[in-house]
C-alpha cells in the first residue's frame, strides 16, 4: 500500500494547522480550502464524507450548534442577558476575581447536564455584556469559561461531546459516569479554581466608579417581554430534559435541539432576522472544512497508524495504556477537534479493552480515555467545539480572541488536569 496519501493528508493538515495557529489567513478560508485539497487528491472519502458520521462530516454536531445557536437568538430578543449581567454584577461587587469565580460556577454547575457547547452559548452573552458594563475586557473570562466548562462537562454522558461517542460504544450509562467521572472532575475544577486566580491576575483591574454605576440599577427592568421570556424558559427546560434523557427516548440531541428551536420560534413569534442574524455561520463552517479535514486522515490512515502503534507500545501492561490513553489523548486532542478524534480511536480503545483481564481494568481504560480526550479539548483554541463557538461569539461582539491568547492558558490547564487525572486513575483503579 501506497504511503503517499497519508504524508499527503499529514502534510496538508500540518500546513493548514500552522496557518490557523499564526492567524495569518482567515481559519474559515484556511480549513475550506485544506478540505478543498484534500478531495482534489482523492485523500477523503468521496461522497461518504457527507453521509457517514465517523468517516466525515458530523452533522449530529452542526445541527446541535443551530439548534442552540436560534434558541440563544430568541432567548437574547426577552434582555434576559442583559438582566443575568447586572445580576452578576451587583453580586460579584464588581471584584473582577469574584465575578471570574461566580461566572465560573454558573458553567461548572450547567455543563454536567447540558452539553458544555449549549452551556458556553448561553453564558458567553452574559459575561461580554456584564464586563462591558464593569469596563474590564470579557477575554480573560470567556477564557476561564470555556476551560470551565470543558473540565466540568466531563463528569456526565451528556456533558461533552467525546463521553457521549464513548458511552455509546462500551455501553456505559449516565450514572456510571457520574460514578466514575464526576469526583475527579469536582478535584480538577477546585485545582483550576486556583490556577486561574494566577493566570488572570494581570487582568483582575477593579474600577469602584463602573460599579457604583451598575448597583443601584434594577436588573428586573432589563427584561423587555416577560411574557416571551417566560415561553422561552419552559421550551428551554423542555430541551435541557430532552438532552439528559435522549438515551431513553431515543431521540438524538441535535434533533432535540432542532425541535426545540422550531418550537421556540413558533410560540414566542420572534423576529426571524434577529435570532437568524446570531447564528455564528463562519463557526459552522469551520466545523465543517475541520471535520474533512480530519476525514482525511482517518481515510489515508494516519489516526488508525498512531492508535495501532500505541497499541503495540502498551502490550499487556495496562497500567501503561491507561497512562497512555490519558496522556496520549490529551496531546493528540489538543490539535484535532476532540470529537472525530474520539470516533476515530474509540475501536481501537474498544480492542484494548477486549485483552483487559477483568471488566474493571477494561472499564478503567475507557475513563482514561474520556478523561484524555475531554481534558485535551483545552490544549489549544481548536481542540474543542466549546472552543471554537466561544471564539466566534467573541469575533462578534468585538472583543477577539487569539489562538495563542487562548491556547497559552489551555496548554497549562490541560497540563495540570492532566495530571490530577492520571494520578486519580492509579489511584482508583490501579494502587490496589
Amino acid at each position: 500500500m501506497s504511503v503517499w496519501p497519508a504524508l499527503a493528508a499529514t502534510a496538508v493538515f500540518v500546513v493548514a494547522f500552522v496557518f490557523i495557529a499564526t492567524e495569518k489567513i482567515n481559519r474559515v478560508a484556511v480549513v475550506l480550502g485544506a478540505a478543498g485539497l484534500m478531495a482534489v487528491l482523492g485523500l477523503v472519502p468521496g461522497s461518504h464524507v457527507f453521509y457517514e458520521q465517523h468517516a466525515g462530516i458530523d452533522w449530529d454536531v452542526i445541527f446541535l450548534l443551530l439548534g442552540m445557536m436560534i434558541i440563544v437568538g430568541v432567548i437574547k430578543q426577552t434582555g434576559v442577558f442583559e438582566f443575568l449581567a447586572i445580576w452578576a454584577a451587583q453580586r460579584s461587587r464588581g471584584r473582577p476575581f469574584r465575578l471570574m469565580v461566580l461566572l465560573m460556577a454558573i458553567t461548572a454547575a450547567l455543563s454536567p447536564f447540558l452539553d458544555n457547547v449549549t452551556t458556553v452559548m448561553l453564558v458567553a452573552p452574559i459575561t461580554i455584556s456584564v464586563c462591558r458594563r464593569l469596563g474590564v475586557p470579557a477575554a480573560p473570562y470567556l477564557i476561564a469559561e470555556v476551560l470551565a466548562s470543558n473540565i466540568a462537562g466531563a463528569a456526565t454522558l451528556i456533558g461533552d461531546p467525546p463521553n457521549i461517542i464513548i458511552g455509546s460504544r462500551a455501553g456505559l450509562s449516565f450514572n456510571d459516569f457520574l460514578v466514575h467521572m464526576a469526583p475527579v472532575t469536582l478535584l480538577m475544577f477546585l485545582a483550576f479554581l486556583v490556577l486561574a486566580r494566577v493566570m488572570f491576575r494581570r487582568s483582575f483591574v477593579h474600577h469602584p466608579e463602573r460599579f457604583e454605576a451598575v448597583r443601584d440599577m434594577d436588573a428586573r427592568a432589563a427584561i423587555t417581554d416577560p411574557r416571551m421570556l417566560v415561553r422561552c424558559l419552559v421550551v428551554l427546560g423542555l430541551v435541557m430534559a430532552g438532552f439528559m434523557l435522549h438515551t431513553v427516548i431515543h431521540v438524538d440531541v441535535a434533533v432535540v435541539a432542532l425541535l426545540g428551536a422550531g418550537l421556540m420560534v413558533l410560540v414566542t413569534r420572534a423576529d426571524t432576522s434577529a435570532y437568524l442574524a446570531e447564528v455564528e455561520w463562519p463557526t459552522l463552517v469551520f466545523f465543517t472544512g475541520l471535520f474533512v479535514m480530519v476525514a482525511g486522515l482517518t481515510e489515508t490512515g494516519v489516526i488508525g497508524l498512531i492508535g495501532e502503534w500505541a497499541s503495540d507500545a502498551v502490550g499487556d501492561n495496562f497500567f501503561t495504556a491507561a497512562t497512555g490513553l490519558i496522556f496520549g489523548s490529551a496531546v493528540l486532542g489538543a490539535f484535532f477537534d476532540n470529537i472525530p478524534y474520539t470516533a476515530t480511536m474509540a475501536p481501537i480503545v474498544e480492542n484494548l479493552v477486549a485483552g483487559a483481564p477483568d471488566p474493571v481494568t477494561g472499564e478503567a481504560l475507557w475513563w482514561s480515555f474520556a478523561l484524555g480526550a475531554d481534558l485535551g479539548g483545552n490544549g489549544t483554541a481548536v481542540a474543542a467545539s466549546a472552543n471554537i463557538v466561544v471564539l466566534g461569539i467573541a469575533a462578534r461582539a468585538g472583543e477577539p480572541i487569539s489562538f495563542w491568547q487562548f491556547t497559552r492558558y489551555g496548554i497549562i490547564t490541560t497540563v495540570l488536569t492532566t495530571v490530577i487525572a492520571w494520578g486519580y486513575v492509579w489511584l482508583r483503579y490501579f494502587a490496589a
